[in-house]
């Protein structure tokens, strides 16, 4: 399903709830420049999802991992600073993939040849007017 979608950050919580509406893989890539809003949409989707405690960027981590109060894990993902696929690989990356709980991944294109499963891949823009375009809201 490819979706087009102008939002603000005061309508993120709407954009969330309608994100796990549409979605139909537990697995998701979020694309976007720097800045562009991938964690503050997480943030919201894991706040929809259930999960009560601070959500930040993995960004020197890695890989966060979240709880749902029904025992379920969330694990939040930023490639930004990956240098090649295999740390991805040393770090488990299949495990978690394979875990069956919610995985929300930036900078995906990091990873490209290790994303072969199906999942739903979001791109985010910045417009002019300070509202983000959610785009190619789709599965692959």
């Amino acid at each position: 399903m490819t979706m087009k979608l102008i939002y603000r950050e005061t309508n993120l919580a709407e954009v969330a709830l309608d994100f796990l509406a549409h979605s139909k893989h537990k697995i998701n890539t979020f694309q976007g420049d720097m800045g562009a809003g991938k964690t503050t949409l997480i943030k919201a989707i894991c706040k929809s999802l259930g999960v009560e405690n601070n959500t930040s960027s993995p960004t020197f981590s890695l890989v966060n991992e979240y709880h749902l109060p029904n025992k379920q894990k969330i694990y939040h993902f930023d490639f930004y600073r990956l240098k090649s696929e295999t740390e991805a690989l040393d770090m488990g990356i299949d495990e978690y993939l394979d875990s069956g709980s919610w995985c929300f991944i930036e900078w995906p294109e990091k990873i490209p040849s290790l994303l072969n499963m199906p999942h739903t891949n979001i791109k985010i823009e910045i417009l002019p007017t300070d509202e983000r375009l959610l785009t190619d809201f789709k599965d692959e």
